[in-house]
């Protein structure tokens, strides 16, 4: 066995002695090494050791920044991100032989000196004269390390890096102060760990164990003599020696490790020889780095998951704060992301919407009563290439999302219902709700200057044969534009807009929804699928509207030490009665039962929800929920500039897309998977008195042309002012037209905004 050397020498605190003691001669040996020019070294020498006395006693080390892991509320990892690939281990956890590789070959005198190598600084200078040049270095290991925390200080400041990295005297006078307050304060073996998990050995890796794996697939703990050689080699010059791209040249730089090894008697000869002739062995493995690398089709979900740290004051009181602290990663984040339900939405995406459509489709899943986010996907992958987009479209611009979302068509139709059912409106409120009609010449707004009808805008229903007068539930059933815009003339605006306050409804890029009555009724302004989902999730949990949350829990280490950051939590406050609730989930289970979303009700469970569809149908939307699963699922082209009509979309043709023949059947196959097996409690649902006629007709789906003019009671006195301009056509949408997308622009506001469902 070799022999073990046993430390000696001068303590850190003689070598300062004798460095300061022959000032004249240590600053020349710096200016040196440092300077091919060997003129002025007395002023040099002078000026360094003022500068010696003027510096800082204690170097502050900042945390090592390590790899970041991302996992699923089961503990399954979905990703893992860094700026710096590097996982911290103990000296006890890195191989004999690769401690005394990085000791051969950069500081073979390591444990016989102190901070400073005079011997070697002597050699150096020598050596550096005779070349003319800067032929040979002579810092230590402890002063390598010294340089390799300004340089992980610098962090990926490119100016900041090239101060840590310049060659000149100050530099090197900072390097050996700090390098004898690391001596005194560490010691040589935590040196040596600190070193080893700092230093780059090329390939993205920082650290023995990240090297370990990107070259060898194993761990530190594991290496091998000729691995370890190899590891060490490197260090002098990752690019010069990287076996991924020069095997000859990095086996060339091992065989000098091992040799240099068995020179001062850490292996012998017949030990170097044999590993000189053993192959690289490399296994390398490919750094998987970002959320584009997540697994389950969960890189969105990720990506918002790193906006919700970067953005939320909880993780810091500034962007920077956060930042520095999300780059410095070692964190481990366990969130709400469900597999089962995750998988189900992917399975769902994948089944009805390819890649390739011209149309794409996201989908949001969200637990009731605790905003906790189940499942998020898209039917394009997250990526830069064809068909493949970085745009989350399931959330607000601020969070990766388009410029202002999608609009939603008559999914917003059940806010106004609830609206109304808050103010008082009886369960089977009566309309008289024609084809076609102005808007209301004026209506309330939550301020005291109402809105007025200034271009004579009007709109229509799906359908000729879709004629009031109706009652609530029918007229959501078949979600008759009419009837709620006269709902809403009725009430006026300001109880929508306290109700989709209270329910975190704002457009994609984070602004109120505008007061105008086609926004109000009939979702002609942009929102995404998870407000929608979060929203709707209130009806479900029976008035309670939780705020979405994406991470259950965030544990750092540091240097070995584990803490618990905290995270942000789910605010839940009541928006509106359970009254109110149950009326709505009465109202919104008939879609699904026998109204426009029949096409995605799901059988053995109680289930409610709501179809949409936009002028153009440009976007189609399905949003529902179960007592304990509420989700939304938006189809359309993210441009806002393909028409669904003669289109064929996962593979099936459609002449007109509705939101219960498309969204709807995705929404019915991600909600099954995500909920089997669990359990299936109902709703409370209320007794809403039928009108006295019998039902008008036969019902096809979202195509429901049936015929009801049987009286319904009694009409409201304002009625009959509302309609005394007559019916006309129905205006044009404008909004989110071919001359604009809706990353680029919005809606006007003033169109029609939906279809029927």
């Amino acid at each position: 066995m070799p022999k073990k050397r046993s430390g000696g020498g001068l303590s850190p605190t003689q070598q300062a002695a004798k460095f300061l003691g022959v000032s004249v001669l240590a600053g020349a040996v710096l200016a040196g090494i440092a300077l091919p020019a060997f003129g002025a070294l007395g002023l040099a020498a002078k000026g360094s050791v003022e500068s010696f006395d003027e510096l800082p006693a204690n170097l502050k080390t900042p945390p090592l920044s390590q790899r970041t892991t991302i996992l699923d509320a089961e503990g399954g990892q979905i990703a893992t991100v860094y700026s710096r690939d590097r996982t911290v281990v103990d000296l006890k956890n890195i191989s004999p032989y690769m401690q005394k590789a990085i000791v051969a070959i950069e500081d073979s005198r390591f444990y016989e000196h102190g901070a400073v190598d005079l011997k070697g600084m002597l050699r150096a200078l020598n050596k550096n004269v005779q070349s003319s040049g800067v032929s040979q270095g002579a810092s230590t290991l402890t002063q390598q390390y010294v340089k390799n925390v300004f340089v992980e200080e610098a962090g990926d400041d490119p100016t900041k890096v090239a101060q840590a990295t310049q060659q000149t005297i100050g530099r090197k006078i900072k390097e050996l102060k700090y390098a004898i307050q690391v001596e005194e304060e560490l010691g040589k073996k935590k040196i040596l760990e600190n070193y080893l998990n700092i230093t780059f050995f090329g390939e993205q890796a920082y650290g023995v164990e990240a090297a370990s794996q990107r070259y060898f697939s194993t761990h530190a703990k594991n290496l091998t003599l000729p691995q370890a050689a190899l590891l060490a080699g490197i260090v002098q010059s990752p690019t010069v020696y990287d076996p991924v791209k020069d095997d000859v040249t990095a086996t060339n730089r091992r065989n000098v490790v091992l040799k240099r090894m068995a020179e001062v008697g850490d292996i012998t000869e017949a030990e170097a020889a044999k590993a000189q002739k053993s192959p690289l062995g490399l296994k390398v493995k490919q750094p998987k780095n970002g959320c584009i690398t997540a697994v389950k089709g969960a890189s969105f979900f990720c990506k918002y998951v790193e906006r919700v740290f970067l953005s939320d004051p909880v993780f810091g009181k500034t962007k920077e704060v956060r930042a520095k602290l999300w780059n410095q990663g070692g964190l481990t984040i366990r969130t709400t992301l469900e597999p089962q339900s995750q998988k189900s939405v992917q399975d769902s995406l994948k089944d009805h919407v390819y890649k390739s459509d011209k149309v794409a489709a996201a989908a949001t899943l969200v637990e009731p009563g605790t905003g906790k986010i189940l499942g998020m996907g898209q039917s394009k992958p997250y990526g830069y290439g064809k068909n493949e987009t970085e745009y989350n479209y399931s959330v607000n611009s601020s969070m990766g999302g388009s410029n202002y979302g999608f609009p939603t068509g008559s999914t917003f139709k059940p806010f106004v219902a609830a609206a109304a059912l808050e103010e008082g409106r009886p369960a089977n409120q009566s309309y008289p709700a024609p084809y076609e009609m102005s808007y209301p010449d004026t209506v309330q707004t939550c301020s005291s200057k109402p809105w007025t009808n200034q271009g004579n805008d009007k709109l229509e229903n799906e359908s000729e044969s879709e004629k009031g007068p109706y009652q609530l539930k029918k007229a959501m059933e078949l979600s008759v534009n009419t009837y709620f815009v006269q709902m809403l003339a009725d009430i006026g605006m300001c109880p929508v807009v306290k109700m989709t306050d209270k329910l975190g409804v704002v457009q994609g890029n984070g602004d109120k929804v505008p007061e105008v009555p086609s926004s109000m009724t009939l979702g002609s302004t942009g929102l995404s699928p998870l407000t929608m989902a979060s929203a709707y999730a209130a009806f479900a949990s029976r008035g309670m509207y939780c705020t979405p949350v994406a991470i259950e829990s965030i544990t750092q280490t540091v240097g070995g030490t584990k803490k618990s950051l905290e995270v942000p939590k789910s605010t839940c406050s009541r928006a509106m009665s359970e009254k109110t609730a149950d009326t709505v989930n009465t109202l919104l289970s008939g879609v699904t039962d026998s109204g426009t979303g029949k096409q995605a009700g799901l059988s053995g469970r109680a289930n409610a929800g709501k179809t949409g569809t936009t002028d153009s149908r440009k976007n189609a939307w399905f949003v529902g929920y179960t007592p304990n699963l509420a989700g939304a699922v938006w189809v359309g082209s993210a441009t806002q500039k393909v028409e669904m009509t003669n289109i064929t979309i996962g593979g099936v043709y459609h002449s007109q897309v509705y939101g219960g023949d498309t969204p709807g059947p995705i929404w019915r196959d991600a909600m099954t998977g995500a909920l089997e097996g669990k359990e299936a409690p109902s709703f409370n649902l209320v007794n809403i008195p039928n009108p006295p006629s019998k039902d008008r007709g036969d019902e096809n789906d979202d195509d429901d042309n049936g015929d009801d003019n049987g009286d319904t009671g009694d009409d409201d006195g304002f009625l009959t002012g509302l309609l005394t301009n007559g019916t006309t056509n129905g205006g044009n949408s404008t909004g989110g037209n071919d001359g604009g997308t809706f990353f680029q622009g919005q809606s006007n506001g003033n169109d029609n905004g939906g279809g029927r469902g």
